[in-house]
C-alpha cells in the first residue's frame, strides 16, 4: 500500500503531462497520417501497391510480435521488481534484450524455413509479395527492437518523444517516399526497400533517445533473479509466447484472408477503409502506455480496488473519445469517400469502416481488462480460450468472405472481437474483479446513438465540404450541451465549465 500510495502521489503527475503531451502527438500523427493516407496515398499509389506494403508490414508485424516472446508485456509486469535507478535497475536492460534477440533469430529461421508454404498462401491472388519475400525478414529486425526500446522508454514514464517518432517521424518520412516514387525518382523496388528502412530509421532515433533518459548498460547480475522470481518470470513469458501465437494471427488475419481470396488490389481497398476506423483508438494509446506501469505496481501490491477505479476511468473516457471519433466519421462517410481522389474506387469499403470501427470501440472500451489480467496471476486464463478465437477467426472469415467480399472480412473481426472481449471482461470480473461499467458508459452510448438518428434529420448539401463542416458544427454543438447536462464525466465536464468560466472572466 506504501509503494502504492508513493507512485501515485509521485507518477500522477507524470501520468498527466505525458497523457496530455501523448495524445496532442497522437492526433498531430492522425492529422498527418489522414491526410497522407486519404489525401496522398489514394492519389498517387494504385491499390494494389497499398495492398503490397500492407501486407509486408503485417507480415513482418506477425513475425515480430511472435520473436518478442512476450517481451512487452513481461517487462510491464516485471520491471517493478527491477527498479532501482541507483543500481542500474539490476540488469533489466539487459534482459529486456536477451529474450528478442534469441525470438528473432529463431523466426526468422523459421520465415526461411517455412518460405514456400508462406508465399503458397499469398501466390495465386498476391503475387507480388511473393518478389518482396525478403525485405519483410528486414522489416522483422527493425519492428522487433522498435517495439522493445519504445516499452523500454513507456517503462521509464516517458511516451512522448517515441510517440512522436512513431505517429509524426515515421509518417513525415513515408510521405516523402511516396512522393518519390509518384515522380519517378524510385521505381518500385526502391519505394519499397525505402518503405522498410523508414521503420530503421524509427528504431535508430528510439534508441538514441531512450539512451537520453535511462542507462543502456548490459551489466547484469544472474544472482538476482533468484529462483522463484525466474520460475514466475519463465513461466509468464511462455504463457505470452504461446498466447501470442494465437492472438497476434487473429490480428492479422483479415489482410491475409483478403489478400489471398481477393487479391492485393481489395487489399489497397480495404486497407484505406480500415485506416479510418482505425483512428477511433489514437486517443485510447496514450493513456493505455502511462497507465500500464501504475497498474502493474497495484497489482504487485494486491490493490485490486485502486486498480479497478483506474479500469473505470480509462474504459470511460477511451469510450468516449472513441465513439466520439465514430460519430463524426460515420456521419462523414459519404463525404469523406466523396473528397477523397480516387474516391469512387475506396468506396467499396464503407462498411469495413462500420464494422472495424465497431470492433475498435468494443477495444478501446475493455482493453485495459486485459492489461489487468496480464499483470495479474490470472494472465494464463486468456491462453484457454485464444486457439478458439483463432479458429473462430478462420472460419468466419472463410465463410463470410466469399459472400460478403472485404465486408464479410470486417464483419467476421467484429463479430471476433466481440466474443473475445466479452470472454475477457468474464475473467477480469471474476478473477480480479474489474468492472468497467459505469453509467457514464451508458449514458455516452445514448447520446452517440441520438446524435447519428439526430443527423438523419439534417438537410444534405451537394458540396462534401460544406455538407461535413455544417453537420460536424451542429452535431458538434448539440452534442456537447447534452454531454454537459447530463454530466457524463465530470472531468471533462468541469473542464468545460473552466473553459466557460475563464471565457466570461475575460469578458
Amino acid at each position: 500500500m506504501f509503494i502504492f500510495a508513493y507512485l501515485k502521489e509521485v507518477l500522477m503527475g507524470i501520468v498527466i503531462r505525458q497523457s496530455i503531451k501523448g495524445t496532442f502527438v497522437n492526433y498531430v500523427g492522425a492529422f498527418i497520417g489522414f491526410l497522407t493516407t486519404m489525401f496522398v496515398v489514394t492519389k498517387f499509389l494504385k491499390p494494389e501497391e497499398i495492398g503490397l506494403t500492407k501486407v509486408i508490414y503485417e507480415v513482418s508485424f506477425l513475425f515480430a510480435s511472435l520473436a518478442q516472446l512476450g517481451t512487452s508485456a513481461s517487462a510491464m509486469r516485471f520491471f517493478p521488481y527491477f527498479r532501482d535507478p541507483e543500481k542500474n535497475n539490476n540488469g533489466f536492460f539487459f534482459y529486456l534484450l536477451l529474450m528478442p534477440s534469441v525470438g528473432t533469430v529463431i523466426f526468422l529461421f523459421l520465415y526461411y524455413l517455412f518460405r514456400d508454404p508462406i508465399t503458397d498462401f499469398f501466390i495465386h491472388n498476391s503475387s507480388l509479395f511473393v518478389d518482396y519475400y525478403n525485405y519483410a525478414g528486414i522489416l522483422i529486425v527493425f519492428l522487433v527492437f522498435w517495439i522493445v526500446f519504445e516499452t523500454y522508454s513507456n517503462l521509464l514514464m516517458r511516451i512522448v518523444v517515441p510517440k512522436l517518432i512513431r505517429e509524426v517521424g515515421v509518417r513525415l518520412m513515408l510521405v516523402a517516399i511516396y512522393f518519390l516514387y509518384a515522380f519517378h525518382y524510385l521505381n518500385l523496388n526502391g519505394f519499397v526497400m525505402a518503405y522498410v528502412f523508414v521503420y530503421g530509421i524509427a528504431l535508430v532515433l528510439t534508441l538514441l533517445y531512450v539512451s537520453r533518459i535511462g542507462t543502456l548498460s548490459l551489466k547484469h547480475d544472474f544472482s538476482f533473479v533468484n529462483k522463484p522470481l525466474r520460475i514466475k518470470i519463465l513461466k509468464y513469458t511462455l504463457f505470452l509466447i504461446v498466447g501470442a501465437l494465437g492472438g497476434t494471427i487473429i490480428n492479422q488475419l483479415d489482410i491475409f484472408m483478403v489478400s489471398s481470396q481477393m487479391g492485393l488490389s481489395f487489399t489497397g481497398i480495404y486497407t484505406i477503409a480500415f485506416y479510418m476506423a482505425a483512428m477511433i483508438e489514437m486517443p485510447a494509446r496514450s493513456m493505455t502506455a502511462i497507465s500500464s506501469p501504475i497498474a502493474a505496481a497495484a497489482l504487485k501490491e494486491g490493490d485490486w480496488a485502486k486498480a479497478n477505479e483506474l479500469y473505470k476511468k480509462v474504459s470511460l473516457h477511451q469510450f468516449i473519445a472513441g465513439s466520439t471519433l465514430f460519430l463524426f466519421i460515420w456521419i462523414n462517410i459519404d463525404n469523406i469517400f466523396a473528397i477523397i481522389p480516387n474516391g469512387t474506387t475506396y468506396e467499396a469499403g464503407k462498411w469495413v469502416v462500420f464494422f472495424i470501427a465497431l470492433s475498435k470501440l468494443v477495444s478501446v472500451t475493455l482493453g485495459f481488462g486485459g492489461t489487468l489480467i496480464s499483470f495479474s496471476r490470472y494472465y494464463y486464463w486468456g491462453l484457454y480460450f485464444t486457439f478458439f478465437l483463432t479458429g473462430l477467426t478462420i472460419y468466419t472469415n472463410y465463410l463470410l468472405i466469399p459472400r460478403l467480399g472485404m465486408t464479410g472480412a470486417a464483419l467476421a473481426t467484429f463479430i471476433t472481437c466481440l466474443i473475445s472481449y466479452s470472454w475477457q471482461q468474464w475473467i477480469v470480473l471474476k478473477k480480479v474483479k474489474g468492472n468497467p461499467y459505469t453509467f457514464g458508459i451508458v449514458k455516452q452510448t445514448f447520446l452517440i446513438m441520438l446524435l447519428c438518428g439526430f443527423n438523419c434529420f439534417l438537410p444534405d448539401f451537394n458540396n462534401p465540404w460544406g455538407d461535413g463542416i455544417f453537420r460536424s458544427v451542429i452535431v458538434s454543438v448539440f452534442g456537447i450541451v447534452l454531454f454537459y447536462t447530463w454530466n457524463i464525466s465530470e472531468e471533462i465536464c468541469l473542464m468545460i465549465k473552466n473553459v466557460l468560466v475563464f471565457r466570461n472572466h475575460n469578458k
